[in-house]
């Protein structure tokens, strides 16, 4: 396996299927149009089939051969998680899930299903959503889920809200996302240990953009919003371009010899920019009894029992 990965190492992806949400801005834009560009299929999961569209349209400029459609799925409504997977399981195949979409550090909101909106956004909508691919996946020989996570996953106590899930006690939206990034770890964590056990030929990886310059901030307000306008200058050059932003992602969904397990971001200034590589996550991440606890609560939330 590569030591490092730009967008210049992605094999050729002809005859692959690709599913990425939150695939019109940002990263998840970038990744589509790179593995668009060498020849896959991409379906684009969108909650506003207006910006999905338009973001079809950019792909196209830049490739112009792209096969790419827009799914709509919004992550906040388990329903609509259902009638995405419905419409993506109708593909031949399916390759790659993408599990990218997300939001950070907004003030408290409920999902439609009445999860705090964090944890029900970025994993309790991935979770549903992975549940209702994976046999599609498995049927797909050598498929992938990829799935986006934070260095933040490492800051705080290193646990979940388990008492207070759905933040009735108590809300802290820069802990919230924290635990919602370490969430997304446990699950790929549990994921793999399962899918090994069953002798899957699917694998369950996971990356983070480090500091990647994209509209995920544009829910910061209040003393954050000040810190962040202050030290602009100096953060944005450190940070990653989206298209820079992308690579970890990329690597995780196409770079050869990539196994279970493994999580990747970026190479440089402790992983907040620079081409990616293989790192390391939490041990907490790992602990095979928080991820047997949070499969067994997001079956219970979700309604969504992957059956592996």
């Amino acid at each position: 396996m590569k030591r490092t990965f730009t967008h210049h190492d992605i094999p050729d992806q002809n005859g692959k299927t690709f599913f990425i949400t939150g695939a019109n801005t940002g990263i998840g834009f970038e990744a589509a149009v790179a593995f668009a560009g060498k020849g896959a299929r991409v379906l684009l999961g969108c909650r506003n089939p207006e910006r999905g569209n338009d973001a079809v349209a950019r792909i196209r400029e830049a490739v112009p051969q792209a096969d790419v459609i827009v799914v709509r799925i919004d992550l906040a409504d388990l329903d609509s998680v259902r009638e995405a997977a419905a419409v993506v399981n109708q593909e031949p195949q399916l390759d790659v899930l993408i599990n990218n979409a997300g939001i950070m550090w907004n003030p408290k909101t409920i999902t439609k299903d009445g999860f705090e909106s964090q944890f029900g956004i970025n994993h309790l909508g991935h979770f549903a959503l992975t549940g209702l691919l994976l046999m599609k996946l498995e049927e797909t020989p050598g498929s992938r889920i990829v799935t986006i996570s934070s260095g933040a996953h490492k800051m705080g106590n290193g646990d979940l809200p388990w008492d207070d899930i759905h933040a009735e006690k108590d809300y802290s939206s820069v802990q919230r996302y924290n635990a919602s990034k370490l969430a997304n770890l446990i699950f790929t964590h549990e994921l793999d240990r399962r899918l090994r056990a069953r002798g899957s030929d699917t694998v369950a990886v996971a990356a983070h953009p480090g500091g990647a310059n994209t509209d995920l901030f544009r829910h910061v307000q209040g003393f954050m919003y000040v810190v962040l306008w202050i030290l602009q200058p100096l953060t944005w050059l450190l940070m990653n371009s989206p298209k820079q932003g992308a690579w970890p992602t990329e690597f995780a969904a196409t770079g050869p010899q990539v196994q279970g397990g493994q999580y990747f971001g970026p190479s440089r200034f402790g992983e907040i920019s620079g081409p990616a590589r293989q790192v390391d996550s939490s041990s907490q991440s790992k602990d095979p009894a928080k991820g047997k606890r949070l499969w067994e609560l997001s079956i219970e939330l979700t309604g969504v029992n992957p059956a592996i």
